[in-house]
């Protein structure tokens, strides 16, 4: 999420695709073409940037964007994140929906209530989702964001339940 919290991230330009200014998109939308729904969308320093097709491909959707015409506007915009303005996002279904924005700086307490540390990131590397928690030690850590160990979400209280893997907090005294 950007600084401003009124601002989501929804996704993040990739490489160019082809020679007529596509790009690929890593959308972080439910529906990955659920983007293009959004309307304008901006980045850090306000540019806004509509999409004007689109169309999935493997782990990403390709776009293509108003005013980029040519492969190297499209290689200049490799790394650009995404941004909607948080009231044009729908209300979630139900109360296991939210915004993973919404999880940083939530607080994680473990099965007996003591406090395991502050979510700083939400990261997926392939194989999930994992909660990266800032230890009160000043470790990091990271813990796989499933109903098994995170059952319990409170957004309003801006705290997470865990059950975390046996041993993930403790201290390796190896190092």
């Amino acid at each position: 999420m950007a600084a401003d919290d009124t601002l989501v991230l929804l996704g993040v330009i990739g490489a160019a695709h082809g020679i007529k200014g596509e790009v690929r998109i890593k959308a972080f939308t439910g529906d990955p073409l659920a983007i293009a729904e959004y309307g304008p969308l901006s980045d850090e320093k306000g540019r806004l940037f509509e999409i004007a097709e689109i169309r999935p491909a493997k782990e990403v959707v390709v776009a293509r964007l108003k005013g980029i015409t040519s492969r190297e506007a499209a290689e200049s915009l490799n790394g650009v994140q995404l941004f909607v303005a948080r009231d044009k996002i729908p209300a979630p279904d139900d109360e296991d929906e939210f915004l993973q924005a919404d999880l940083i700086g939530c607080a994680v307490v473990g099965p007996d209530g003591a406090k395991l540390g502050t979510v700083t990131v939400v990261a997926n590397y392939g194989a999930g989702d994992l909660l990266d928690i800032a230890t009160p030690d000043g470790r990091s850590v990271l813990m796989p964001f499933t109903k098994a160990f995170a059952p319990r979400i409170d957004i309003a209280a801006r705290r997470i339940e865990a059950v975390p893997p046996e041993g993930l907090f403790e201290i390796d005294d190896d190092e």
